[in-house]
């Protein structure tokens, strides 16, 4: 069976081989919700479809316009067997229910590092931060690199961001970007974050200006979610 959860997903849950992140435009508010009702109908209402799908989870984007998904797989083979099988006849049902859906892709990543919560840290994010990290060609082996640097950044910051539950960053199978999934007791942590000194998140510090000018870094592209459901087998 499948089950609806208000639980967010773990990021570090050590089974998950391929988490997949992927956007859908959808334009509107009332289409967001729209849609992801749709969503959970499509899936409650059917078996959960393959054992190699731990969890599935929608988000609703602070634009108005878009949707997240997020769906960790043991292994990106059974992703190609629920895809060969079982993926269409959703995709129908759902089209059929909210006509004009634009999916822009399906992106592949392996978990790499996180600024995981501290022991006994119980709280439920408010917000949830994608942070997509693009690299020159010739850059993409330093994609580890960055990453262990701002981690250390993180955890020398001198003042912290208690409004920062957890960080992870994920490499993209393409090889060309890094994307950081921050979770966020609400929107205004995050704004506090940002309105603190120094150019966005981090403290004017050496550490953190090498984060930013690190060579090799395109840009940085950033987006608002709210947690909007959660699927898992029943």
């Amino acid at each position: 069976m499948t089950r609806r959860t208000d639980s967010h997903p773990d990021l570090t849950r050590p089974d998950v081989g391929a988490p997949f992140f992927s956007t859908w435009r959808v334009d509107t508010p009332d289409r967001q919700r729209a849609t992801v009702a749709a969503i959970a109908h499509t899936w409650e209402r059917r078996e959960w479809p393959a054992p190699g799908l731990l969890a599935y989870h929608v988000y609703t984007g602070g634009d108005g316009a878009t949707l997240l998904h997020h769906s960790q797989w043991t292994a990106e083979h059974a992703y190609e067997a629920f895809a060969r099988t079982r993926r269409q006849e959703r995709v129908d049902e759902i089209d059929t229910a909210v006509p004009g859906i634009r999916r822009q892709g399906l992106d592949r990543y392996r978990h790499y590092r996180s600024h995981a919560r501290a022991a006994g840290d119980t709280r439920v994010p408010g917000l949830v931060v994608t942070v997509r990290i693009d690299f020159e060609p010739d850059a993409r082996g330093r994609r580890r690199d960055w990453t262990d640097t701002v981690l250390t950044a993180l955890t020398e910051e001198p003042d912290g961001h208690d409004g920062l539950i957890a960080a992870h960053f994920h490499l993209s199978g393409d090889g060309g970007h890094v994307l950081n999934y921050a979770e966020w007791e609400s929107d205004q942590a995050y704004d506090a974050a940002l309105a603190a000194p120094g150019a966005g998140i981090g403290a004017p510090t050496p550490l953190w200006e090498r984060v930013r000018t690190y060579p090799g870094v395109k840009g940085f592209t950033g987006s608002r979610y709210e947690h909007a459901l959660g699927l898992v087998p029943g």
